[in-house]
């Protein structure tokens, strides 16, 4: 009988092969041979190579078993491999057309027609101006066509997550329901027309361009939750840290491209100069959704192009990594039924409908872990995000190129950082050097903890743009660690409803989105000044460290009972067939 602790999702599958097989013959006699055909002749082979440490993602040896399939699989692109890569570009496309406004913002707002009130303050408060030629592209462009204050820029920033948060749960239950494929990609294609809507909306009039950015908002809104649901159904466990870290680090590299090109598109006059920014990334949207409704598939099992021996490979370990939960929740049923003859039938047989345990949901103190140490993390995420631009433009006073470029580093190497802790907590759980939950809480630590101090660092190497662009490129980048940390948490958490929890969890953290613009503007508030920006930076470390440390207390990695009652009876396990 496999270990209790064996139902984390990072165990390899294979490892137990055997004894979940003999478990489940020793309960369920009969429905052995659902899985003989399929598993009987792979198993010890898998194991011992798999255990060995040798854990290849498919066995591609040939022999008879093979015959048919091996010509579709020795190119060595697996089409899961083809979805990782156009969510990854997804997830690129909906983060360059979310932060082109941070970067464009600085070009579309005449800073000189704003009032400040920085008169009054001590000359040390400020950073004096750069030295010619010290960050100076030699372009200087014109005072721009808007006179927004902080407050009114902070608004505009924010207003994109009012919509972003509204559809957060809506869009990780419907991919459950009707499938991923639809809920992704028509939410980028909806984020790109209204980016293409944004500079005629601005013209127009503010509280359009605001309408514009929450419709943007609500069309990005439902891609997280969408590929968490599909990760789900597409990714065998021990892969899942890796691969969702190369999927969602599209975010990072969408921004560490859209900033500098940004910057430089605003400087030009190409397209009215800042109006480029949003047109060029628009219809890369465009062109993403199309390729995505050819390529993508909701399920393995529907996918016409996929490769027999790779669907089976998939399901095959989902479907040993259920078996084996299975097995001890039916130890758990008969503990139950010696106290309660009816315990045991009502957990075993469930409520078998679609129907959401809210209730449980709302009151699962693993679930509101992950959501307060996102919430943490959000808010850090976005003064950095959103704000920074402003500040290296109003505090270091770099141009726009320049002023883009910098910040769009720190996102570089948080996603070399991303990988590399992602593959070495893959590794240590493989190994069995570290519980899932203790790993969680690990790279959580580092994704929270390492950033804010990063975030102190600014305020104490003042006005160094050096020292500055240190905290956030080297110390920031240990952000890419929240890979590892509680964004494969819902799927340990419920497997069944991961895209409705990881909707509950992003949609509270994007509030962030629009409340740190808001609160950071208040605090400035024609105030741009060195002591001012401090508070902003104090603020966002303290919300990131309080998260982590609550996280630390409440998390968990088991399956929750109310996931597990709503599981579908084994008999409806056996491979799914294309």
């Amino acid at each position: 009988m496999p270990p209790h602790k064996w139902t984390d999702e990072t165990r390899d599958a294979s490892c137990y092969y055997a004894d979940a097989d003999d478990a489940a013959n020793r309960r369920h006699p009969s429905s052995s041979s659902l899985d003989d055909d399929d598993d009987d002749d792979d198993a010890d082979d898998e194991q011992e190579a798999f255990c060995a440490g040798d854990r290849p993602l498919i066995r591609d040896g040939g022999g008879a078993a093979a015959a048919g399939v091996e010509g579709r699989d020795s190119c060595g692109l697996k089409t899961r491999h083809i979805f990782g890569l156009m969510g990854f570009l997804g997830f690129a496309v909906v983060y360059a057309m979310r932060v082109n406004l941070s970067v464009a913002i600085v070009a579309m707002v005449n800073q000189t027609a704003i009032p400040h009130s920085n008169g009054s303050v001590v000359d040390d408060d400020t950073c004096p101006m750069p030295e010619p030629g010290r960050n100076d592209s030699g372009h200087r462009m014109p005072e721009g066509e808007f006179v927004w204050d902080e407050a009114t820029q902070g608004l505009v920033l924010g207003s994109f997550f009012y919509g972003y948060v509204l559809t957060q749960v809506p869009g990780g239950r419907m991919a459950e329901l009707i499938g991923g494929k639809l809920i992704y990609g028509y939410g980028v294609l909806v984020t790109a027309i209204f980016t293409l809507l944004t500079p005629l909306a601005a013209r127009w009039d503010l509280p359009l361009l605001i309408l514009v950015r929450i419709l943007e908002g609500m069309g990005e809104g439902v891609t997280y939750p969408a590929m968490h649901a599909m990760l789900a159904h597409w990714i065998p466990p021990l892969e899942r840290n890796k691969f969702a870290a190369i999927v969602y680090a599209g975010s990072n590299i969408g921004t560490v491209i859209s900033m500098p090109l940004a910057g430089w598109l605003c400087s030009l006059d190409f397209l009215g100069g800042w109006p480029s920014a949003f047109y060029i990334f628009g219809l890369l949207g465009i062109l993403w959704f199309v390729c995505w409704m050819y390529l993508v598939y909701d399920r393995p099992s529907l996918h016409p192009r996929i490769s027999i021996k790779e669907r089976e490979y998939i399901e095959r370990s989902l479907r040993t990594q259920s078996l084996i939960s299975q097995t001890a929740d039916e130890e758990e049923d008969e503990e139950e039924e010696a106290g309660d003859g009816d315990a045991g039938v009502r957990l075993r047989h469930g409520d078998m409908d679609e129907n959401i345990p809210w209730r449980s949901l709302l009151t699962s103190v693993p679930l509101w872990a992950i959501l307060l140490t996102q919430c943490g993390q959000g808010w850090a995420f976005y003064t950095q995000l959103t704000e920074l631009p402003t500040y290296m433009s109003n505090i270091l006073h770099f141009d726009i190129q320049s002023n883009a470029l910098l910040n769009a580093v720190p996102y570089l190497t948080a996603w070399f950082v991303g990988i590399a802790c992602s593959t070495l907590a893959d590794w240590m759980l493989a190994r069995r050097y570290i519980s899932l939950v203790n790993s969680y809480k690990l790279w959580n630590t580092v994704a929270s903890v390492v950033p804010s101090l990063g975030l102190i660092g600014i305020i104490y190497v003042g006005c160094d743009w050096v020292w500055v662009t240190f905290m956030l490129a080297g110390v920031g980048s240990f952000g890419g660690a929240v890979y590892a940390g509680n964004q494969m948490n819902h799927i340990a958490l419920s497997p069944r409803y991961a895209g409705t929890m990881y909707g509950i969890t992003n949609s509270a953290a994007n509030i962030c989105g629009f409340l740190a613009p808001y609160v950071i503007g208040l605090i400035i508030n024609h105030r741009e000044t060195l002591t001012q920006w401090h508070i902003v930076f104090w603020l966002a470390a303290a919300l990131n460290i309080g998260g982590n440390f609550i996280y630390l207390i409440f998390a968990s990695a088991e399956e929750q009972s109310w996931s597990r009652a709503a599981r579908p009876a084994r008999s409806s396990r056996a491979p799914l067939r294309a």
